[in-house]
């Protein structure tokens, strides 16, 4: 409210709350929305695996899918744990959780690489295609706004947030 007692724009955009009535963290909706769009390059990737290495194809791309998600999971739990320690906090849980977030994949991959299963090529082409394409697609549904913190309202496609659309900017003057 402003000190008139009307409404500033900035008074309606709406807050993202959890039950218990404190903001939803953006990182985090922000990962479970990549796991959600995984999807559309889960289907592809395993089905190149399953045509050039027949299973053992299938089992090395599902496993660097799901390295993947956990990487992107684990990395919004920690950026969101080093927020609230602040700036300093925050700098260390990017910068610590990256180093530990990768040697998280080297122990996951080191173990398997003399296993039958495991194939070198689908595996090293589905990490780096999963990782910097679900990175792109993402980029273009963050709103990466004080109104909205996390993902851009109203983004249809596996996004669950359609009705969140405000009717004005929050920039633009109230009627």
């Amino acid at each position: 409210m402003s000190a008139t007692g009307a409404a500033t724009p900035l008074d309606e955009a709406p807050a993202a709350a959890t039950s218990s009535g404190t903001p939803d963290a953006p990182e985090r909706e922000v990962a479970f929305d990549m796991v959600r769009r995984s999807i559309v390059f889960a289907v592809p990737l395993l089905a190149a695996g399953a045509l050039g290495w027949q299973w053992s194809g299938v089992w090395s791309v599902g496993l660097a899918l799901a390295l993947v998600l956990v990487n992107f999971v684990l990395g919004a739990a920690m950026i969101g744990w080093g927020a609230r320690l602040g700036p300093g906090g925050l700098m260390a849980a990017a910068l610590g959780g990256y180093v530990l977030r990768l040697g998280i994949v080297a122990a996951a991959v080191l173990p398997v690489l003399r296993f039958d299963w495991f194939e070198v090529l689908p595996f090293a082409v589905s990490l780096l295609v999963t990782h910097l394409g679900l990175l792109v697609v993402e980029s273009r549904h963050v709103a990466a706004s004080a109104a909205y913190p996390g993902l851009k309202p109203g983004r249809g496609f596996l996004s669950g947030r359609d009705s969140c659309r405000p009717s004005s900017s929050p920039l633009e003057p109230s009627a």
